[in-house]
């Protein structure tokens, strides 16, 4: 990562989304709630300095996205969904890096959390 080029990060926390996941054969018959975070590279000076949307990654657009993938998809670990985010997101939104955490809120009895973090480069 060139930091010079990209010092900035967008971030996208907490997006919660209802996905069937999960490796049990009860898990494959229901919809679960998944909790995902985004840290995105960016360089925001251009769109500080015009105040323009046009000039910066649209957190809204990349939300949108990531919830119709998630939603429309069936993987059976958490860890696969986050490659796939990453994926997807580097590639549609042309992106130098992206870190992306995926949560299964409750998913252990006694935690209140548990998941994976990814960091990914194009």
């Amino acid at each position: 990562m060139n930091s010079e080029s990209h010092p900035d990060t967008i971030f996208l926390h907490e997006l919660r989304v209802q996905t069937v996941v999960g490796i049990w054969e009860w898990e494959r018959k229901i919809r679960q709630t998944v909790s995902i975070d985004l840290e995105m590279a960016a360089d925001i000076r251009r769109a500080a300095k015009n105040d323009s949307i046009e000039d910066t990654l649209n957190y809204k657009s990349v939300a949108k996205r990531v919830k119709q993938f998630v939603e429309d998809s069936e993987f059976q670990l958490v860890e696969t969904m986050a490659e796939k985010i990453a994926e997807t997101v580097l590639a549609e939104f042309e992106l130098p890096w992206i870190e992306v955490r995926v949560s299964k809120p409750g998913a252990i009895r006694g935690a209140k959390n548990v998941g994976v973090l990814i960091r990914r480069h194009r």
